[in-house]
């Protein structure tokens, strides 16, 4: 969803710099666009590793996962959610044993 974000962001920000004709607000939208954009790509990355991890079952995505988690705790409210159930799911004994040890 944060790679979706990025890009919707970007593309809204440095399209609607693009639609004004004017120069410079091309030249900033499309600076702002970026960084706003990238900083939203940048975020998202330890949730995509975390999430590639757990669908192959290596053992060091289940740390990672509880990890990001955590950081999806202060995302009220739907992130809030997801992170209680994350947690939930994550130290569950079967989950534990289905990943096996880490490190």
């Amino acid at each position: 969803m944060g790679i979706l974000i990025a890009f919707i962001v970007f593309a809204a920000v440095v399209g609607g710099g693009m639609l004004s004709g004017d120069a410079d607000a091309r030249a900033i939208t499309a600076i702002v666009g970026t960084a706003v954009g990238g900083m939203f790509g940048v975020l998202s990355l330890p949730w995509l590793i975390a999430g590639v991890g757990l669908v192959r079952f290596k053992p060091w995505a289940r740390p990672l996962g509880l990890i990001v988690a955590l950081f999806d705790l202060l995302l009220i409210p739907v992130g809030t959610l997801l992170g209680i159930y994350t947690i939930w799911i994550l130290m569950q004994d079967e989950t534990v044993a289905l990943f096996g040890k880490c490190c």
